[in-house]
């Protein structure tokens, strides 16, 4: 009869100390308070009203970095919030090591956040997004790596920039797109007046050529606008048109006689 009790109560022993953890899951055992094992993951056996255990999830896990109200290099106060991911390499340190991870994490990475935009101008912060990142990741890592814990990555989701600051941002846009746009505009009329004096100088030798291209001018007027338009031939032109005339009606006397 006493033997039955006894298998009897071994039997809820065992049952009661029988755990599994999941694959993504470590079990820290404590034995009379001190560190004994780590267990999982499948199925395993701790001693009832001995052992203690504290399970950890070893899966990646994500962390939302509520929005930080901060000023940069510059005294330009902005917000920004950003999204960690990280996870437990080593499920013994985190445990041991720190209170709460999770939270320890957390406030340290907001406290580094808040650090290294303070560290940098606001151009800066809106230009080196990635470089910023990645030294928040560096800063993070080498904190909780003597917790057992991989900072995996670091983005900044937003940054929200006072509205007075966005107008003056929108006006230094402009301006630089305006003098963009001057610069070549002068550029063209630089290439143009080249290229006017380029055909000048081939001009200089040739009146008649001149000439020419100075009615073949004031034609296109006329037709671009549809009126009458009054040429005045100088002297020279006429003269020339004159003796090229009379060097005709010679040559054909000439060939008549």
């Amino acid at each position: 009869m006493y033997l039955l009790v006894i298998i009897f109560i071994a039997l809820i022993l065992i049952a009661m100390g029988v755990r599994i953890a999941q694959e993504y899951q470590r079990a820290i055992v404590f034995r009379l308070g001190r560190y004994h094992s780590t267990r999982g993951p499948g199925i395993y056996l701790i001693i009832p009203f001995i052992d203690r255990q504290v399970t950890v999830d070893i899966r990646t896990n994500t962390v939302d970095l509520e929005q930080q109200e901060t000023i940069t290099k510059d005294s330009v106060t902005i917000k920004v919030n950003a999204v960690l991911w990280f996870k437990v390499t080593n499920p013994e340190d985190a445990i041991i090591k720190v209170a709460n991870y999770n939270r320890a994490v957390y406030q340290f990475s907001v406290t580094a956040l808040r650090n290294i935009i303070g560290q940098h101008s606001l151009d800066e912060v809106l230009r080196e997004r990635e470089e910023i990142n990645r030294t928040l990741q560096k800063i993070v890592d080498a904190a909780t790596e003597n917790w057992g814990i991989k900072i995996e990555m670091v983005e900044m989701k937003d940054v929200e920039i006072p509205e007075s600051m966005q107008r003056a941002m929108a006006r230094e846009a402009e301006a630089i797109r305006e003098k963009r746009a001057r610069i070549v505009k002068a550029e063209a009329e630089l290439e143009a007046s080249i290229k006017l004096t380029q055909g000048a100088k081939q001009m200089e030798g040739s009146p008649i050529a001149l000439e020419l291209r100075r009615m073949q001018m004031l034609s296109e007027i006329g037709i671009d606008n549809n009126t009458t338009t009054v040429i005045l031939m100088p002297s020279d032109f006429t003269n020339a048109a004159k003796s090229f005339t009379e060097m005709v009606n010679k040559d054909k006397k000439k060939k008549e006689e």
